[in-house]
């Protein structure tokens, strides 16, 4: 067990040190977000009625999960980038727990994710972003955020395994990326024509965010909370048991 701890912490100190020595990286899961959520204040929030609360309140949770979405994509480059180049086979080579490889890049997807969410929500505090949470608020609030995040993780593992190059590895973010714009990420869906918003109203995406947009506001909304945390728990439970088994099938 001990061997285990200690060969997962040289595994994440590893892909820490290359996930923060990539400007691609950096640009893609800090800067892209950052620079949407001013455009989308300062552009578009002015024609987008969200009725009393101030549209800087109503985006930011839905930034957060786009950080999270392009943050995850970069857990699926790293990997297939070990596959590919026969890095996983010298690290089966050696005296080393097979599990600490993967469990290497999904803790290094969590932490990482943890440090980019909290840099956008920062910046949104200094641009107006005024929540009205408490702490059991919060605490909900990073609960969903993490279950997001592990589930978003282990699909890009599935995807890094599978993948034949680096470039089809994070493929599987478009179709996340089509789900968060195509929900009440940035709009509402009362605004959004019939047949969209049946789709936006009935795709995971859209209970998820709610939940933590009304956990943030401080009028929780316990359906879409548990609601988010069903379809988090879901997503994450499946994509983890498909992942290890695929992992032991290519070991």
């Amino acid at each position: 067990m001990g061997n285990n701890w200690s060969d997962m912490k040289v595994m994440v100190g590893r892909n820490m040190r290359h996930a923060f020595r990539s400007v691609d990286t950096i640009i893609t899961t800090i800067a892209m977000p950052l620079m949407i959520m001013l455009m989308f204040v300062y552009v578009f929030g002015g024609s987008i009625d969200t009725g009393s609360e101030a549209y800087i309140n109503y985006v930011v949770p839905g930034i957060m999960f786009l950080c999270i979405a392009l943050g995850t994509t970069y857990t699926a480059v790293r990997l297939n980038n070990d596959v590919t180049k026969g890095i996983i086979d010298r690290f089966h080579s050696m005296p080393i727990a097979k599990s600490s490889i993967l469990t290497g890049h999904v803790v290094t997807s969590v932490v990482f994710n943890l440090i980019s969410t909290l840099f956008i929500v920062l910046v949104a505090f200094l641009i107006g972003f005024r929540p009205e949470a408490g702490f059991v608020g919060w605490l909900g609030v990073i609960l969903i955020l993490l279950l997001f995040t592990l589930a978003m993780t282990w699909i890009s593992v599935i995807s890094g395994l599978l993948a034949k190059s680096i470039e089809g590895a994070g493929t599987f973010s478009y179709f996340v990326l089509m789900l968060l714009f195509v929900s009440s990420a940035f709009t509402p869906t009362a605004s959004m024509n019939n047949v969209v918003r049946a789709f936006a109203e009935n795709q995971p995406m859209t209970p998820i965010i709610e939940s933590v947009r009304s956990l943030l506001v401080g009028d929780v909304n316990m359906t879409d909370v548990w609601t988010a945390i069903a379809w988090c728990a879901g997503i994450f439970i499946i994509a983890w048991v498909a992942a290890i088994q695929i992992y032991k099938r290519r070991s």
